[in-house]
């Protein structure tokens, strides 16, 4: 109701506000279809928006049966998995190794005499002004510590950490709660004998380099290369050593991980290919493609009884997606032999336009001709494969200028702001109608107020001639 306008209910039988909210609603009604067609419009950019998601969910499963080195899988088994773990890449060969893990490289570890323990982390360890404490590890440089003369244990542990030079150091008490006994322990914190530690310089009182004579070192851990041997032991085995106990480079593509030593025993590591994880990616292609199909079918349905259709009902884009994706995914590959298109290795349309797998047919393909099957499906130099066709349909689809769903979400945004402009000037043109009407209705309402005095006024008039005759 417009501002400071009412109407006073003369009891004239006519209720003119609710005229004019009647008369409103009447003009009121183009604005709601106007509003009704923007959020279908806006229903509708949105299913395009979760297509287009779940066309880069399909551009990433085919990513992984694209390229040679992600199309490829291979697995690793090991005997005995407590003596070590395997993994596989695609860049591993099929093979079977004999392994003898003779020992584990370790870090080495070190700490000061017992003799020269003190009583409490706290305890001061500098006789002097002052005290120098170095190391260095492995062929690194010279690490130094400086203290100052009231200088502790913990003093010394938090600078040498401090420093990040690739030792560790703690505290240990190697006495009883009674007698306390607090040593400084070094360790390397990489593995390996070429990371051993040294000390050069130690003036405190721990004595690490024996100047009093009951000073000196104890070796906790040694510095320590793992070792395993590849081989039969009873032929001509080749022994490798490493600084790690995780070995990337003995056997390409194969990272090895070493648990425990296996003494005189031996495990025995297989490397074979994986068909069943390709398999399971190429399923997960098939997956993402029917998703997108059933995605459109739903809401491309028309119903009958209710005389309405879905939102991509009459739409001309979810057709071109259907259509170039079953292209990419069906037609023939060029330049191939033995495969030339997906119906070959278990493939088939079925009549809602989805996609189903023969798994019998697959796993046949994948165990006789799996040369034949990744070369369907992997882009080389003189084929384009599946995988890269698909890649290259939703680039097409999403091509930010001239792309089929690009340019129909585009026409989309723009119809919902060109309604958004033409609903807000109808609304302000009604506004203004309705302040037009309220006004005039007003001014009705006062007139017929002031012919209802007149009215009131001439009967009253004539009630007095008549009792004056009378």
């Amino acid at each position: 109701m417009a501002a400071g306008i009412s109407f006073g209910g003369l009891g004239n039988g006519i209720d003119f506000g609710q005229v004019v909210d009647q008369l409103v609603k009447i003009q009121r009604l183009p604005i709601d279809k106007l509003v009704q067609t923007q959020t279908a419009l806006k229903s509708k950019l949105t299913d395009y928006g979760v297509l287009g998601t779940k066309l880069l969910s399909l551009q990433g499963a085919a990513d992984a049966l694209r390229l040679a080195t992600t199309f490829d899988r291979s697995s690793a088994s090991v005997g005995d998995p407590t003596v070590l773990i395997a993994s596989a890449s695609s860049t591993a060969a099929a093979g079977t190794y004999t392994v003898n893990v003779t020992k584990l490289a370790q870090a080495h570890q070190i700490t000061n005499k017992a003799a020269k323990a003190v009583a409490a982390p706290t305890t001061d360890i500098v006789s002097g002004a002052s005290a120098t404490f170095t190391f260095r590890v492995g062929s690194g440089a010279d690490q130094t510590v400086t203290l100052g003369a009231t200088a502790t244990l913990e003093d010394l542990k938090a600078a040498i950490n401090d420093l990040g030079a690739g030792v560790s150091a703690s505290v240990l008490n190697t006495g009883t709660d009674a007698a306390p006994a607090y040593r400084l322990v070094l360790t390397a914190t990489s593995t390996g004998a070429s990371n051993a530690v040294t000390i050069v310089t130690d003036t405190t009182d721990l004595d690490f380099l024996n100047a009093s004579g009951t000073g000196g070192t104890d070796v906790l851990q040694a510095a320590q290369d793992a070792e395993v041997v590849l081989g039969d032991p009873s032929q001509n085995p080749v022994t490798l050593t490493r600084s790690s106990n995780t070995i990337t480079d003995a056997i390409p593509g194969v990272t090895l991980t070493l648990i425990k030593t296996t003494g005189t025993n031996t495990v025995t590591l297989s490397i074979s290919r994986d068909t069943a994880a390709v398999k399971a990616n190429i399923k997960a292609l098939l997956d993402a493609y029917n998703d997108i199909v059933k995605f459109i079918n739903e809401r491309s349905t028309y119903d009958v009884t209710a005389q309405t259709g879905g939102l991509f009902f009459k739409e001309g884009t979810p057709k071109t997606v259907l259509s170039r994706l079953r292209r990419a995914l069906s037609d023939e590959v060029s330049g191939l032999s033995i495969y030339t298109a997906t119906g070959q290795i278990g493939f088939k349309t079925e009549r809602d336009g989805t996609m189903s797998l023969d798994d019998a047919k697959l796993d046949s393909a994948l165990s006789e001709q799996y040369s034949a099957v990744k070369a369907l499906f992997i882009n080389q130099a003189s084929t384009t494969g599946v995988a890269q066709r698909i890649t290259e349909a939703v680039d097409a689809l999403d091509d930010v200028v001239a792309g089929a769903l690009t340019l129909r979400k585009q026409s989309l945004t723009d119809q919902i702001d060109d309604l958004a402009k033409e609903i807000a000037r109808k609304e302000e043109a009604l506004a203004a109608y309705e302040a037009r009407l309220r006004a005039q209705y007003a001014a009705l309402d006062a007139l017929l107020s002031q012919l209802q005095g007149q009215l009131s006024f001439l009967r009253s008039r004539t009630g007095l001639v008549q009792e004056r005759q009378l």
